[in-house]
């Protein structure tokens, strides 16, 4: 998504604290022909080359965009600058009618949504329900899938809800005619609807579950995975004094970037603790994905005889982009004395660099008090709660 040669980047608010950043390359007058995807209900969106998988990263999901940018052209990033983690995170298509929906707190892929179909191919099973040639109508659809249960009819929105196990489809109503033949709320039969001939769906979702308004992001699939290690969650570990290094619990699958279809999930915890030598840590939790030596020291300036104290080597960094965690070393004892823990907020210089950490820091009680969620509330700040813990080493 992002070509400095030919790409533009333009960012915007909108209501709601909402921020867009646009990702525009090329014209549309150089834009091939439009998407063609196969839909597979509670799974993915995608075709041969690529595909949009529930439970996938949103990191992976902008990898894909950004390799494949020739072909999608347009996309805008909105999530919400004063409550990033109660309203989801979105990755929009303009141009092909599209959205990605991430959970705010897992950055997963939750649902896609198609709300423009007349932009998009759609099949199933290697057969189009939707094209320029094939409109997407209720027949059509029941054609393709087979209406198994009763719709759902929300009168205030005028739609139809036709859902299936994992994908849902949303019919627009003609406001002119009168309310249809049946229950409240509920359709038995596609027969007792007064829909015009030709009505089309005005909307389609992808999800895991029962339900489009129970939806919850899944676990990451196996052929996300890609043989690297994803940590799904992250303990501090403290003593009386103070935090002693990470626990780890971290998870896998298969061990290439081929992806295989014995491939199982493994699960498994690995502990690295402050003054761990370097190729200790390798042993422990594998080799980083980026190597970065601190420059230097601009405080040494301030020293009596600073041409007397340059360093020859440096501090330097293990980054570990898919656990979400850098270690720094120090350059003469080589051992760890800092863990930097990435939470991947929207609208942070970091952002989409790193995996988001799920990392939890036990809260030591003062006298008397009980260490809960409940009694954390009653301080003021999180400087209140943690005092004075940094995760800096004590060697």
């Amino acid at each position: 998504m992002k070509n400095e040669r030919e790409s533009k980047k333009k960012t915007t608010k909108k209501a709601n604290d909402v921020i867009a950043c646009d990702f525009r390359h090329g014209g549309l007058k150089d834009r091939p022909g439009m998407l063609d995807l196969e839909i597979v209900p509670e799974r993915s969106a995608g075709n041969e080359s690529w595909e949009f998988s529930l439970g996938m990263p949103f990191a992976q999901a902008v990898s894909i965009l950004q390799k494949h940018c020739h072909l999608v052209r347009n996309v805008q990033v909105l999530y919400s600058e004063q409550n990033p983690l109660e309203n989801d995170l979105l990755l929009n298509l303009t141009q092909d009618g599209l959205t990605l929906v991430f959970d705010s707190c897992s950055q997963r892929l939750k649902i896609i949504e198609v709300y423009n179909l007349s932009k998009v191919k759609l099949k199933y099973c290697g057969v189009h329900f939707n094209s320029p040639t094939i409109p997407p109508t209720i027949e059509q659809i029941d054609q393709s899938f087979g209406a198994t249960h009763p719709g759902v009819y929300n009168a205030a929105e005028q739609l139809f809800h036709l859902n299936f196990r994992g994908l849902s489809f949303s019919f627009r109503l003609d406001a002119r005619l009168d309310t249809p033949k049946f229950a409240p709320h509920y359709a038995h039969g596609l027969a007792s609807l007064q829909i015009p001939n030709g009505a089309t769906v005005e909307r389609m979702h992808v999800y895991a579950g029962n339900a489009l308004s129970d939806a919850r992001a899944p676990l990451m699939p196996p052929n996300c995975y890609g043989g690297n290690v994803y940590a799904e969650g992250v303990d501090v570990l403290c003593d009386a004094y103070g935090p002693i290094g990470l626990k780890f619990r971290l998870l896998t699958a298969g061990c290439g970037p081929v992806m295989r279809v014995d491939n199982k999930l493994q699960t498994f915890q690995r502990c690295v603790y402050l003054g761990d030598h370097c190729q200790d840590v390798v042993s422990i939790i594998g080799s980083p994905h980026k190597v970065f030596y601190k420059s230097e020291d601009k405080m040494r300036i301030h020293s009596a005889l600073p041409h007397k104290q340059k360093s020859r080597c440096n501090d330097y960094f293990y980054n570990f982009f898919t656990l979400g965690v850098d270690i720094l070393f120090d350059a003469i004892s080589q051992q760890a004395k800092k863990f930097v823990l990435h939470t991947n907020y929207p609208g942070h210089y970091n952002f989409n660099m790193y995996h988001r950490c799920d990392f939890r820091i036990p809260l030591i009680p003062r006298c008397g008090e009980i260490a809960t969620p409940a009694s954390a509330k009653l301080h003021c700040s999180v400087q209140d709660i943690l005092g004075c813990l940094y995760l800096v080493s004590r060697f």
